[in-house]
Protein backbone atom coordinates (compact mmCIF):
# COMPACT_ATOMS: atom_id res chain seq x y z
CA UNK A 1 0.00 0.00 0.00
CA UNK A 2 1.38 3.53 -0.83
CA UNK A 3 0.79 6.48 1.84
CA UNK A 4 1.25 10.16 0.21
CA UNK A 5 1.93 12.89 2.60
CA UNK A 6 2.15 15.73 0.85
CA UNK A 7 2.53 19.40 1.26
CA UNK A 8 4.25 19.73 4.92
CA UNK A 9 5.62 23.27 4.93
CA UNK A 10 8.79 23.41 7.46
CA UNK A 11 10.39 26.89 8.24
CA UNK A 12 13.26 26.05 9.01
CA UNK A 13 17.33 27.33 8.57
CA UNK A 14 18.91 26.09 4.97
CA UNK A 15 21.32 27.09 2.64
CA UNK A 16 25.26 28.30 2.74
CA UNK A 17 24.47 31.66 2.13
CA UNK A 18 24.81 34.21 5.06
CA UNK A 19 21.61 35.08 4.99
CA UNK A 20 20.00 32.00 4.69
CA UNK A 21 21.82 31.03 8.31
CA UNK A 22 19.96 33.76 10.01
CA UNK A 23 15.98 33.69 8.11
CA UNK A 24 14.17 30.33 7.90
CA UNK A 25 12.94 29.44 4.78
CA UNK A 26 10.41 26.99 4.21
CA UNK A 27 10.88 23.81 2.75
CA UNK A 28 7.71 22.31 1.07
CA UNK A 29 7.99 17.95 1.75
CA UNK A 30 6.42 15.17 0.38
CA UNK A 31 6.63 11.80 1.22
CA UNK A 32 5.08 8.46 -0.33
CA UNK A 33 5.43 5.22 2.00
CA UNK A 34 5.13 2.08 0.97
CA UNK A 35 3.34 -0.19 4.36
CA UNK A 36 1.59 -3.17 4.67
CA UNK A 37 -1.76 -2.73 3.69
CA UNK A 38 -3.09 -4.33 7.23
CA UNK A 39 -5.29 -1.18 8.04
CA UNK A 40 -6.87 -1.48 4.60
CA UNK A 41 -7.98 -4.69 6.40
CA UNK A 42 -8.35 -4.04 9.79
CA UNK A 43 -9.87 -0.03 9.47
CA UNK A 44 -7.78 -0.15 13.09
CA UNK A 45 -5.38 2.98 13.41
CA UNK A 46 -3.03 1.16 15.17
CA UNK A 47 -1.80 -0.49 11.93
CA UNK A 48 -0.65 2.26 10.46
CA UNK A 49 1.85 4.92 10.47
CA UNK A 50 0.69 8.04 13.11
CA UNK A 51 0.41 10.84 10.32
CA UNK A 52 0.76 13.48 12.75
CA UNK A 53 3.65 11.88 15.20
CA UNK A 54 5.22 11.59 12.12
CA UNK A 55 5.28 15.14 10.40
CA UNK A 56 6.10 16.50 13.48
CA UNK A 57 9.05 14.12 14.03
CA UNK A 58 10.12 15.50 9.83
CA UNK A 59 9.64 19.08 11.02
CA UNK A 60 11.43 19.07 14.49
CA UNK A 61 14.39 17.25 12.55
CA UNK A 62 14.32 19.74 10.06
CA UNK A 63 14.31 22.65 12.26
CA UNK A 64 16.85 21.98 14.38
CA UNK A 65 19.70 20.23 11.87
CA UNK A 66 19.83 23.52 10.44
CA UNK A 67 21.49 22.32 6.86
CA UNK A 68 23.67 23.93 4.68
CA UNK A 69 21.93 21.57 1.50
CA UNK A 70 18.79 20.10 0.71
CA UNK A 71 20.45 16.89 -0.13
CA UNK A 72 21.39 16.35 3.83
CA UNK A 73 18.03 17.61 4.74
CA UNK A 74 16.85 14.85 2.34
CA UNK A 75 18.51 12.35 3.74
CA UNK A 76 17.76 13.29 8.06
CA UNK A 77 13.83 13.39 6.59
CA UNK A 78 14.27 9.61 5.29
CA UNK A 79 15.82 8.52 8.34
CA UNK A 80 12.57 9.78 10.26
CA UNK A 81 10.53 7.55 7.50
CA UNK A 82 12.69 4.49 8.64
CA UNK A 83 12.23 4.87 12.00
CA UNK A 84 8.61 3.76 11.76
CA UNK A 85 8.86 -0.01 11.53
CA UNK A 86 6.08 -0.13 9.35
CA UNK A 87 7.86 1.74 6.24
CA UNK A 88 9.13 -0.97 3.40
CA UNK A 89 9.92 1.79 1.17
CA UNK A 90 10.04 5.53 1.44
CA UNK A 91 10.34 8.29 -0.98
CA UNK A 92 11.26 11.87 -0.12
CA UNK A 93 11.09 14.79 -1.94
CA UNK A 94 11.94 18.43 -0.64
CA UNK A 95 11.28 21.58 -2.54
CA UNK A 96 13.21 24.87 -1.70
CA UNK A 97 11.53 27.87 -3.73
CA UNK A 98 13.76 30.57 -4.76
CA UNK A 99 16.64 28.45 -4.40
CA UNK A 100 18.36 30.15 -7.19
CA UNK A 101 17.55 33.37 -9.42
CA UNK A 102 15.27 32.97 -12.14
CA UNK A 103 14.03 29.34 -10.63
CA UNK A 104 10.68 29.37 -8.86
CA UNK A 105 12.43 26.25 -6.88
CA UNK A 106 14.64 23.29 -6.26
CA UNK A 107 14.57 19.69 -5.25
CA UNK A 108 15.59 16.72 -4.22
CA UNK A 109 14.15 13.14 -4.50
CA UNK A 110 15.73 10.26 -2.61
CA UNK A 111 14.00 6.86 -2.77
CA UNK A 112 14.90 3.79 -0.97
CA UNK A 113 13.61 0.35 0.70
CA UNK A 114 14.53 -0.30 3.92
CA UNK A 115 17.00 -2.76 3.14
CA UNK A 116 18.87 0.02 0.97
CA UNK A 117 18.71 2.57 4.34
CA UNK A 118 20.34 -0.40 6.51
CA UNK A 119 22.64 -0.61 3.69
CA UNK A 120 24.06 3.08 3.76
CA UNK A 121 23.04 3.91 0.39
CA UNK A 122 22.30 7.25 1.16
Amino acid sequence: MQLELNGLAVACIIGDRPYERTLAQTLRVDLSLTLDAQAARTDALSDTVDYAALTENVRRTLVSAKCWMIERAAKLVLDVCFAEERVQKARVRLVKAGAVAHLESAAVVLEATRAEWRKGVF
